[in-house]
């Protein structure tokens, strides 16, 4: 799993609107990331299904391209897209202070922004008004950076999924270059983040959609048949906020690539007071000694609130 970011002083292209969740198409040939970016754009990726993790997207004050296949990150800086479509143009709202680090909550207690559980760190999205808390050994990357998947070999590069203001344990957990370009790629342990749902039609759908999309896009490709996503349930957090909860798993990933793992999920969707539907996801590797536990998870889950949003 791969992640870039961008400089105050660049930009990238605006990019076209997430494909709905129902009927959403599968795109042709199977292999590689969304982004936008200025400059010439990057190399093909390779077509077929056997990479699964991440493409890197780098941009450094508007230059330089690095692409490699799967997950990818990258800094927004200013519009009003946080969920992989990125808009030029840096605000306050999007860019750290010098005085204040990415993993540094914005805001005090008295606003709902400390730890709920005592010595983790709170996360904050405040473009849609969410926090949640994570263990001290998370990086917490800043409010603008941005996450998602896409079809391994989609032309176009459409993102599956994807989220916000993210926390990442072990950025670099695995390592490797599985098709020999000489770009090695990083897989980390697990992500989580959030993001707006605009085009679910409840929360229960989005819940779902959104745990099925990193399953599959993150670790089962072009396997649809090895993710299971579990029903919907109703989840209260420890803030009073409801909504709904669902899981998805990857099962018998055949992959031969050094970082090809089988994966989990966990999303929870809900509404704001301004009846808009919202969620979180973890996404993590499953089957291994350092899986991050079921009850880690819905620790983290138990601390989602609503916090005050940024216009």
């Amino acid at each position: 799993m791969g992640y870039g970011q961008q400089s105050p002083g660049g930009d990238h292209q605006q990019q076209g609107p997430w494909p709905p969740y129902a009927g959403q198409p599968a795109a042709p040939g199977g292999g590689a990331p969304w982004s936008g970016h200025p400059g010439p754009p990057p190399s093909p990726p390779p077509s077929g299904g056997g990479r699964r993790r991440s493409s890197v997207v780098a941009v450094v004050a508007a230059a330089a391209v690095v692409l490699a296949a799967g997950i990818t990150g990258f800094l927004v800086l200013g519009g009003d897209t946080d969920d992989g479509k990125p808009d030029a143009g840096p605000t306050g709202a999007d860019v750290v202070p010098p005085s204040a680090s990415p993993g540094e909550p914005r805001g005090g207690a008295e606003d709902g922004t400390a730890p709920l559980v005592p010595g983790w760190k709170t996360v904050i999205n405040p473009k849609r008004g969410i926090a949640f808390d994570v263990p001290v050994d998370w990086a917490v990357k800043s409010s603008g950076w941005v996450t998602y998947v896409a079809e391994n070999g989609d032309p176009e590069e459409t993102p599956l999924v994807g989220f916000a203001a993210p926390a990442i344990l072990k950025e670099k957990w695995c390592r490797s270059d599985d098709d020999g370009n000489g770009t090695q790629e990083d897989t980390p342990l697990a992500s989580v983040g959030s993001r707006a749902e605009p085009d679910a039609r409840d929360t229960a759908e989005a819940a779902r959609e959104n745990a099925r999309l990193w399953v599959y896009g993150s670790y089962a490709q072009p396997a649809k048949d090895k993710v299971t996503t579990g029903a919907a349930k109703a989840f209260t957090t420890e803030s009073g906020l409801t909504g709904s909860v669902a899981t998805a798993t990857s099962a018998g990933v055949d992959g031969t690539g050094r970082c090809a793992y089988n994966g989990k999920a966990t999303a929870f969707a809900f509404e704001n007071p301004a009846g808009e539907t919202l969620s979180w996801t973890f996404v993590g590797v499953r089957g291994v000694d350092d899986e991050v536990p079921d009850p880690t998870v819905r620790k983290i889950l138990g601390t989602v609130r609503l916090v005050d949003s940024t216009p």
